[in-house]
């Protein structure tokens, strides 16, 4: 086993000492760096106008037009009804006739027609095609053939068997 001699310090070159100022610079550019922040939070009230992004105000949850208006249109009828209830409910309790089920009756009708009537828009949106029925008198011939066609090459040509 042979043993390498231990390689001799070299003498800096002419250019050593200026390629040691340059990494002495990089190193304090990087610890210059490390010190300063690097997010920035602007506290600036946000333009009225302009193209920030919307938020989400209390209240409402944000939703389309028309589901918008089906809301509106709900709370509506929902408060349209409370008088006639009201006052219904009203009528029972002073005639002495506030039966528990007149009332379940009463207020279960309304809500069953619309059910039903929902029910019946919905089948007639999903109604099945017509069915024909052909009606003949005297013999008939039925003839069912599949054919199978093949068409190959730059100039087509169609090959059609049965």
């Amino acid at each position: 086993m042979t043993v390498l001699p231990e390689p001799k310090p070299v003498a800096p070159a002419a250019g050593q000492a200026h390629l040691d100022d340059q990494a002495r610079q990089l190193l304090a550019a990087v610890e210059e760096a490390m010190r300063t922040p690097t997010s920035y939070r602007d506290d600036a009230p946000v333009p009225l106008i302009g193209a920030a992004p919307p938020v989400a105000q209390p209240g409402r949850p944000p939703m389309s037009q028309k589901a918008t208006d089906a809301s509106a249109l709900m709370l509506s009828g929902g408060l349209a009804s409370l008088p006639l209830g009201a006052a219904a409910s009203l009528v029972l309790w002073a005639s002495g006739h506030a039966d528990p089920m007149v009332i379940a009756v009463i207020c279960a009708a309304p809500t069953a027609l619309i059910l039903a009537l929902s029910r019946l828009v919905k089948r007639a949106k999903e109604a099945e095609p017509d069915v024909h029925h052909h009606n003949y008198s005297g013999p008939v011939y039925q003839d069912q053939r599949n054919v199978h066609s093949s068409t190959r090459g730059v100039w087509a040509k169609t090959n059609n068997q049965q």
